[in-house]
C-alpha cells in the first residue's frame, strides 16, 4: 500500500493517459456531484417542514371550537361551542397521565399604552406551561407563574418588539404599562423564533383575564403536550380518543369537524417523516443508479486499459512478478482516480449548495440545503469501494493470463 515505486508508477501511468484518467474520473464525480445536489435539496426541505414547525413544541397539540354544523341529540345546527375551566380541568384529570404541558388560550386585542406611545397588540391570556408549549425564550425577568394564575395578579410578559415600539432603549422590565385602561406590571420581556408577530404578542395570567374582561370562566383554546416518551402512533391514537371524549362531553357530533378539532402534532411529524422517508429513498435509489453506473463506466475503461497493457503485466509475471502485486496496482490506480473524482465532485456540489441556497429558499422554499457529515463519511466508503469493485475484476483477469500468451497479445 505505501510501496513508493508503486505509487510512482501509478502517477506515470495516469500521467502518460491523461485523457483516459479524466474519462475514468468523470462518471464518478459526477455520480457523487447528482448525489449530493440531490440530497442536499431534500435536506433542505426537511429544514423547510421543521421551520414551519418552530414556534411551536414538537409534542404539542391544540384544542379548538366553533359552531356546530350537524345536529346532534335534540341540539341545532349553528350552536356555538364553548370551553369552559371545567373542560380544561376534565382534561387534566382524565389524560394528566399522558400530558407533559396544558394551559388554556383566551385571545384579546388590546391597546397597550406607556407615556405617549401606545399601539393595538394581541394579549394571550395563559397558563404556565404555555411558556413551553410555545418555546417562547425569556430573555429579561420571568413569565408568568403559578402563583400569578392563584393570585389573579395583573402581570404582563411582552414581546420584544412590544418593548421596542412602546419602550425603545429604555428598559421596560418593572414598569406599569396601561393595558386597555388597566395597569400590569411588566414582569418579563420575550422572544420567539416565531418572527415578528410572535414578538408583538404579550401574555397575561389567564385567572386575570377571566375575572377582568368577563366574570366568567369562558377559555377559547386549549393548548396541550402530550408525553414524548409516546410513539408517534400511540400519540395520534391519544389524541383521537381524547377528542372523542371532548366531543361527548360538549354534545358534538362524533363526525361534525366544523364543532372541534384538535390539532396534534404527532400527525404532522408522522406525515412529514412519512413524506421525507420516500423522498430519501427515491435519492437514494436514483443517486445509486447513477454511482453504479459510475462503476461500470470506470470498469470497462480499466478493461480497455489492461487490455493496453497485456504485455506489460506478462513480462512483469516473466521476471517474477507475483499477480497479487499486478492486481494490487491497478486497483490502487483505480481507488486513486475514484477517490479523487468523488471528492471533485462532492466538493463542487457541496459549492453549488451553497451557492444557490439562498434563491432556493426564495423561490422553492427550501431552506439550507446542505449535506451532513454523516452523508460524506458515506460517501468517502462508497467511494472507495466504487473504486476497489471497478479495478478488481479487470486486474483480476490480467493477474491470472499466462506470461506466454500475454506476450503473444496484440
Amino acid at each position: 500500500m505505501f510501496d513508493l515505486d508503486r505509487w510512482r508508477e501509478i502517477f506515470q501511468s495516469i500521467n502518460k493517459n491523461r485523457l483516459r484518467s479524466v474519462m475514468s474520473g468523470f462518471t464518478v464525480a459526477f455520480a457523487i456531484l447528482l448525489f449530493t445536489l440531490l440530497f442536499g435539496i431534500v435536506s433542505g426541505l426537511s429544514n423547510t417542514f421543521k421551520g414551519a414547525f418552530a414556534d411551536d413544541a414538537q409534542n404539542a397539540m391544540f384544542v379548538r371550537v366553533w359552531k356546530s354544523s350537524k345536529p346532534y341529540k335534540g341540539l341545532q345546527t349553528g350552536r356555538r361551542i364553548q370551553l369552559k375551566n371545567d373542560d380544561y380541568n376534565f382534561v387534566k384529570e382524565e389524560f394528566g397521565d399522558k400530558l407533559q404541558y396544558q394551559s388554556a388560550r383566551i385571545y384579546k386585542n388590546f391597546v397597550l399604552k406607556y407615556k405617549n406611545n401606545a399601539d393595538t397588540y394581541s394579549v394571550m391570556a395563559i397558563h404556565p406551561d404555555h411558556q413551553f408549549l410555545e418555546k417562547t425564550i425569556i430573555n429579561e425577568g420571568r413569565y408568568v407563574n403559578e402563583r400569578d394564575i392563584k393570585e389573579k395578579s395583573k402581570v404582563i410578559v411582552i414581546g420584544r418588539l412590544i418593548k421596542e415600539d412602546l419602550f425603545g432603549e429604555r428598559p421596560a422590565l418593572g414598569k406599569r404599562l396601561n393595558v386597555n385602561g388597566s395597569s400590569y406590571l411588566i414582569i418579563g420581556v420575550f422572544s420567539d423564533e416565531g418572527g415578528d408577530n410572535e414578538e408583538r404578542k404579550a401574555f397575561i395570567p389567564l385567572t386575570t383575564a377571566q375575572m377582568i374582561y368577563g366574570n366568567n370562566d369562558y377559555i377559547s383554546q386549549m393548548a396541550l403536550g402530550y408525553d414524548p416518551n409516546l410513539s408517534l402512533d400511540a400519540a395520534v391514537a391519544f389524541g383521537n380518543k381524547m377528542e372523542r371524549d371532548l366531543r361527548k362531553k360538549l354534545s358534538i357530533h362524533p363526525d361534525d369537524q366544523s364543532a372541534l378539532s384538535v390539532r396534534n402534532m404527532a400527525e404532522a411529524n408522522k406525515g412529514v417523516g412519512q413524506f421525507m422517508g420516500a423522498l430519501y429513498a427515491i435519492v437514494i435509489l436514483i443517486g445509486s443508479g447513477t454511482l453504479v453506473a459510475g462503476i461500470i463506466g470506470i470498469s470497462n475503461i480499466m478493461i480497455f486499459v489492461i487490455k493496453e497493457r497485456t504485455k506489460e503485466f506478462g513480462i512483469r509475471k516473466a521476471l517474477g512478478a507475483k499477480p497479487s502485486s499486478i492486481v494490487g496496482m491497478v486497483v490502487q490506480e483505480s481507488v486513486l482516480i475514484t477517490t479523487i473524482a468523488g471528492y471533485l465532485g462532492l466538493s463542487l456540489g457541496t459549492y453549488l449548495l451553497s451557492l444557490i441556497g439562498d434563491s432556493l429558499e426564495k423561490d422553492y422554499f427550501i431552506k439550507d440545503p446542505s449535506v451532513s457529515p454523516g452523508i460524506v463519511i458515506g460517501a468517502t466508503i462508497i467511494l472507495v469501494l466504487s473504486g476497489l469493485i471497478a479495478g478488481y475484476v479487470p486486474a483480476k483477469r490480467a493477474a491470472n493470463i499466462k506470461p506466454i500468451v500475454a506476450l503473444r497479445a496484440d
